[in-house]
């Protein structure tokens, strides 16, 4: 069992298990019924999210210096109670079930799900090769 970290709206892999969309928004023009069916995400758990501030931070990051400060920023928000808490669960459930999480983003260079998986390895959790 492990962590998939995966881009939401590409095809599920198999044995990819529940897709948790870490994102801050849904993604547009998709009716809610269908967002598990286009293969977007099973569950919206936007604790996981950059908050805007931060996303913002990270969209705009064209030098080395601007995307570290995004990730320090991002690693705060994940160190705050709640968002560590739920790092640690699903370090935890890894152990035991497969699932996976993701963002929309192309480059998982680029992305905040890059960092996610750096987070969850560093909480022991099992999580697939990019």
């Amino acid at each position: 069992m492990a962590i998939r970290i995966v881009r939401l709206g590409s095809p599920r892999g198999d044995h990819e298990g529940t897709r948790i969309g870490t994102v801050r928004r849904p993604p547009r023009g998709v009716p809610k019924a269908a967002f598990a069916t286009q293969d977007w995400y099973d569950v919206w758990y936007p604790i996981l999210a950059p908050r805007v501030e931060a996303m913002k931070l990270g969209q705009a990051a064209e030098t080395a210096a601007q995307w570290a400060a995004f990730v320090r920023k991002y690693r705060a928000e994940m160190a705050l109670p709640e968002a560590s808490r739920t790092l640690d669960l699903l370090a935890a459930l890894s152990a035991h079930r497969q699932f996976s999480v993701g963002c929309y983003c192309a480059d998982e260079v680029h992305c905040h799900r890059g960092v996610l998986r750096a987070l969850l390895t560093e909480r022991g959790a099992r999580v697939e090769p990019a």
